[in-house]
């Protein structure tokens, strides 16, 4: 079966997004590497929104706190010196930290996501906001790790077989972690699961009425999005080696948001479309402004006004002013 115009493009990204960074190296330019790091581990914490935000219709504007958990499980850890002396457990520190990122981020969204939860619309955008503003500011204040200076992470993380000091064995780590993610998503929203998530998105008291306990259903999808970012946020520590609360703040959390919706909603490869898009045009206009931020916001709104499913859309011709 020919796939579609939008998963050719996808995968045309992904192909890419595999090839491109050993010529990098080759050629002597291992910033663009580092660039293409960051944009796939920014497109898995992206994939984890769109999985409440984009099919679930749940607007969390505190999805980065998640990823700042995920990267001070690691940097904590490692503080500590959590990192070796174990000769019983190969490799301990990333088989001790990176699920520790996971487990904190799942237990924090179960925790957080069942008062949210309880909320609808603009209620739960701000309650979402408060409870990551509420995370930021605890680091702040705790001198322990650095503040608002943040924390520098002296060793990275031990995975038997990678070595996550080279820069090439960190990037198809990440870049398998995404694969892997938005795999994750398109089955869980292709499957029982997914359709109930879809179906309370659209009519929520219709699919109460059909027997199927939503609440349930989306704190579940918003455990599975918090752990997925938590995740994202180990990979992000141990690349750039250094964690301090702005990672968390709820200006990052409306980056994650652009990605999504620049992207493309409730797309498969809308978010890493998104965070391709991101970090090329901030790459480009931070070298011409400071204020990049003004004219990249003129061109979202542009998008969300007449580009119907943002990237994705686009691709897809879907040209016209929303009704």
């Amino acid at each position: 079966m020919k796939p579609d115009r939008k998963t050719a493009a996808g995968l045309f990204v992904l192909a890419l997004l595999a090839v491109l960074p050993p010529i990098f190296i080759w050629t002597g330019n291992p910033f663009y590497v580092d660039l293409a790091t960051r944009l796939v581990i920014l497109a898995i914490a992206a994939t984890s929104l769109n999985l409440i935000l984009g099919y679930g219709g749940m607007i969390s504007f505190g999805h980065a706190a998640y990823v700042g958990l995920g990267a001070y499980a690691v940097g904590i850890p490692a503080y500590h010196e959590l990192y070796g002396g174990f000769d019983a457990i190969a490799s301990f520190s990333g088989s001790f930290q990176i699920p520790l990122a996971v487990a904190v981020c799942a237990l924090f969204a179960l925790v957080t996501g069942a008062i949210c939860l309880r909320t609808k619309g603009v209620y739960f955008i701000m309650i979402t906001m408060a409870f990551a503003q509420m995370v930021y500011y605890l680091f702040v204040s705790i001198e322990e790790y650095g503040a608002d200076d943040g924390l520098v992470i002296d060793v990275r993380s031990e995975l038997p077989g990678i070595n996550l000091d080279r820069p090439l064995q960190l990037y198809y780590l990440a870049f398998v972690s995404l694969v892997l993610a938005i795999v994750i998503v398109r089955t869980i929203v292709n499957s029982r699961f997914g359709m109930v998530i879809q179906g309370a998105k659209g009519n929520d008291t219709r699919m109460k009425t059909m027997g199927f306990n939503t609440y349930i259903y989306r704190l579940t999808a918003y455990v599975i999005s918090g752990a997925m970012a938590g995740y994202a946020g180990a990979l992000l520590g141990n690349f750039t080696t250094f964690i301090s609360p702005e990672m968390m703040d709820w200006t990052r959390s409306g980056e994650l948001m652009f990605m999504v919706i620049l992207g493309g909603a409730a797309t498969t490869f809308g978010p890493l479309m998104g965070a391709a898009a991101f970090i090329v045009i901030e790459e480009v206009l931070s070298h011409v402004t400071i204020y990049w931020h003004l004219p990249f916001g003129l061109m979202l709104i542009l998008v969300v006004l007449y580009v119907r499913g943002g990237i994705m859309g686009l691709i897809e011709g879907r040209w016209g002013r929303r009704r």
